[in-house]
């Protein structure tokens, strides 16, 4: 009750003096839900906040911003111009290459580029700096900044085992000679490209070795491998993709390498929402998949997929691969039982599944937008891990 009883006497401070500036900070804070305003607390060391109600928890942060200006910001995309490495993020999507790469406080994303109109909401959303939303094909690359790092999730389906795998004759894979055609301009010191797993296999390997032939041809040395989320970055969620990094300077590229220790994995309840979730994610007995998802789904830490005909347990303690279309249709419904039923995976439980912190924001959209980011989306911490690896190997 003390805690409690301090922090409203901070709130109280000032309150007849607050100006502009604070308003537009609880404006701010105002857009988070309470479980992750109370996940900005803990990560800033504060105390007695978690009987707070979402009012008062907006008000302590905004006044202990207001306080303590030297609080390092959750995206360091406010700092972007002092920062020595400039990077661009392709095919951007939420900006998980931005992330990662902008929180070792060493690089700065100069352009970003996707051509969903979603994406560019919830990049704008959560990065100081604006996606720009065109078809990378028509983009001119003297248009694009010079920039040290080029990082890109190019277009999986063409190569994937969820699609009809047409590699470079889906016309979506015609990026790849989009990015060769920037990296000829520019001539970036580091590429960090990656897609799903199938990429190595397809067409008997002659897709990939395309693929290391035209890099290798531009001076760069190559590393690949295919790294799973849940063995690496301690995320339970099965999610393997190939990373492909190249890199201009043989030196550099003989100190780097993609080999990243196992950890242990988090458990499924972990990555789950505290807070009640809305009864429009719960099966009832008045869905048509009623007796099949209830006579399924009998565990609780355990993540089901709904595979339009049947229900497929992961017996790994993990979340099975997230996909684009698990928001529609039905197919690959990521599903849990909870206390008060079985129930589909919110979008922000699936964003905790891939990595992103509690205080990325997802704007107001649908949620079939929502699970398609994330399902699209590249792993954080896979991410994270390379760029601490890489960045300081470039740095000045």
């Amino acid at each position: 009750m003390a805690n409690k009883t301090v922090i409203k006497e901070m709130i109280k401070i000032d309150t007849c003096t607050q100006n502009t500036d604070q308003q537009m900070t609880n404006m701010d804070y105002s857009a988070n839900t309470r479980e992750e305003l109370i996940a900005l607390c803990k990560e800033r060391s504060l105390k007695g906040y978690s009987k707070l109600k979402k009012t008062e928890l907006v008000a302590l942060l905004s006044t202990v911003s207001k306080q303590n200006a030297n609080i390092v910001p959750e995206s360091a995309s406010a700092l972007a111009s002092n920062y020595p490495l400039k990077m661009i993020d392709l095919f951007a999507g939420t900006g998980a290459f931005t992330h990662a790469f902008e929180q070792t406080g060493r690089v700065s994303c100069v352009f970003a580029n996707d051509m969903v109109e979603w994406s560019k909401q919830i990049y704008d959303e959560n990065y100081s700096h604006k996606l720009t939303l065109q078809d990378l094909n028509t983009v001119k690359v003297e248009d694009i900044p010079a920039h040290d790092i080029l990082t890109g999730g190019f277009p999986c389906q063409p190569f994937s085992i969820a699609g009809k795998r047409e590699g470079f004759d889906d016309e979506r894979s015609n990026v790849f000679w989009k990015i060769l055609e920037i990296i000829d301009h520019h001539h970036p010191r580091a590429v960090v490209l990656e897609n799903v797993k199938n990429l190595v296999t397809h067409d008997e390997g002659k897709t990939f070795k395309t693929i290391k032939q035209n890099l290798t041809e531009r001076g760069y040395h190559i590393q690949t491998k295919v790294l799973k989320t849940s063995d690496i970055t301690g995320i339970p969620q099965h999610r393997e993709r190939i990373y492909i990094v190249c890199l201009k300077d043989k030196h550099i590229a003989d100190q780097f390498n993609l080999d990243f220790p196992v950890i242990p994995k988090r458990t499924v309840t972990s990555m789950l929402s505290t807070e009640e979730t809305p009864a429009k994610y719960y099966y009832t007995d008045k869905s048509s998949t009623w007796p099949l998802v209830s006579e399924a789904i009998t565990k609780q830490d355990t993540v089901y997929q709904y595979r339009r005909v049947y229900v497929r347990e992961n017996k790994n303690n993990e979340c099975p691969t997230l996909t684009a279309n698990m928001g529609g249709g039905g197919h690959n419904v990521p599903l849990v039982r909870d206390s008060h039923g079985i129930r589909k995976l919110t979008p922000r439980e699936c964003f905790n599944f891939q990595g992103f912190p509690s205080s990325y924001r997802l704007p107001a959209m649908s949620d079939s937008h929502l699970y398609k980011l994330a399902g699209n989306a590249v792993s954080v911490p896979v991410v994270k891990l390379i760029a601490d690896r890489l960045v300081p190997l470039l740095s000045p």
